[in-house]
């Protein structure tokens, strides 16, 4: 049998139920849905640019990205936000951070939101959860892009941050980045399709009646 084009892997995968939403890094809070369809649908809206493209450093992040279908591509940037918010803003969305500077779950500055154009401008509209998200999609969208990549410092540049980097700290500590990048790795979303499939017994074994099996400590009863 051969193996399946890169297009087709995505439709291998079983598809997600409508009602379903992706695995989150708050779904411990309660606006833990609210907040995920809010994201999900930015994500189809002003965060298309993210969706359509490859960012040369997803497979450190994701490595199901690259041959995934839309829907997945959203779950993983969805994703992506819950775990950075960790880091953030500790998911509250009224936080304040920088002596009154930045605000929500992403702690976005005023002035940026407005620069990029979100619909949530001031420092009290950042608060809302979802507005925050989304405004944070809409930056998301135009930086990663222009960069190519989720993360990445140089000092070869004027501009030595870049991708997500450019706009949110966290990122640029090592130890939080693979704390993100690892609790990313284990959602279904970004875990390649073979990882997913129930593994074949290896050829030349067969069960072990329970009669036969060996007792505590590996010793027969």
């Amino acid at each position: 049998m051969l193996a399946a084009e890169p297009e087709a892997r995505a439709v291998l995968r079983p598809r997600q139920r409508r009602d379903a939403v992706p695995q989150t890094r708050w779904m411990h809070r309660p606006e833990a849905t609210l907040w995920t369809r809010a994201a999900l649908s930015a994500m189809k809206d002003h965060g298309t640019p993210l969706v359509e493209m490859v960012p040369g450093d997803i497979g450190y992040w994701c490595p199901a990205y690259r041959q995934a279908g839309p829907d997945q591509r959203g779950a993983f940037w969805v994703g992506f936000l819950s775990a950075l918010a960790k880091h953030e803003s500790t998911y509250r969305p009224d936080a304040v951070g920088g002596g009154g500077l930045w605000y929500g779950l992403m702690q976005i500055l005023p002035s940026t939101a407005r620069l990029y154009g979100c619909r949530a401008r001031s420092g009290a509209a950042l608060k809302d959860g979802a507005a925050n998200l989304s405004c944070a999609i809409r930056i998301m969208a135009r930086t990663v892009p222009r960069d190519g990549v989720i993360h990445a410092h140089s000092t070869r540049f004027k501009r030595r941050w870049r991708g997500v980097s450019a706009d949110w700290g966290p990122m640029r500590s090592v130890r939080k980045r693979d704390d993100i990048a690892v609790w990313l790795r284990q959602q279904s979303y970004c875990r390649p399709l073979e990882s997913l499939r129930p593994r074949l017994r290896p050829a030349g074994f067969s069960a072990v009646p329970a009669s036969k099996a060996p007792g505590r400590g590996g010793v027969p009863g």
